[in-house]
């Protein structure tokens, strides 16, 4: 009974604290050119197995705009956001930007549990083909500490931003605008 409330304790603050930092980090001056998590940095490559078995590298999909999102099934504010990633995906997946053909979204779930990602996946009709069950190795070459977090990355594979938690208002949506042709 104590594990069940200390858990129900933990899941509440993580979600609050989902809702409530959000951060926009967008590049304003000189960007150095090496790796790391930081706007302006290239993006750390990942290779994961999609939820359709195939082996992929995040560096393969370079000339594309792409959102690396970090989510969980179990995450409230993760799946109060998935509705609006989806919503985007549509709208931009086709799209022109200055240095890059096309918007996607490589969506990695630090999920543990196979099933109930596959299970979220399904119910928020996150239709990407580029669905991940990631691990905290992934999650730490990307400073991730809370989730939703999500990094914007230009066709050259620069992190041109980054958010953490779900704002409604203020999301990667308003960055990818300004990344349009």
């Amino acid at each position: 009974m104590k594990l069940k409330i200390l858990l129900v304790i933990a899941t509440l603050t993580f979600g609050i604290y989902g809702f409530t930092t959000f951060e926009d980090h967008t590049a304003t001056s000189n960007t150095s050119q090496k790796e790391g998590f930081n706007v302006g940095q290239i993006a750390p490559n990942i290779e994961l197995t999609s939820i359709d078995g195939k082996t992929m590298k995040l560096s393969d999909f370079r000339g594309k705009v792409v959102l690396v999102d970090f989510w969980a099934s179990w995450c409230r504010p993760c799946r109060m956001a998935n509705p609006h990633v989806v919503e985007a995906y549509k709208k931009y997946k086709d799209k022109k930007f200055k240095n890059a053909d096309g918007f996607m979204v490589w969506g990695v779930s630090l999920d543990r549990n196979a099933s109930a990602w596959k299970e979220a996946v399904k119910a928020d009709g996150l239709v990407w083909n580029t669905n991940f069950l990631g691990n905290q190795k992934v999650a730490g070459q990307y400073g991730v500490r809370s989730i939703p977090s999500q990094f914007l990355i230009d066709g050259n594979g620069v992190i041109v931003a980054s958010f953490v938690g779900y704002n409604k208002k203020d999301n990667f949506e308003n960055k990818l605008k300004t990344l349009l042709k």
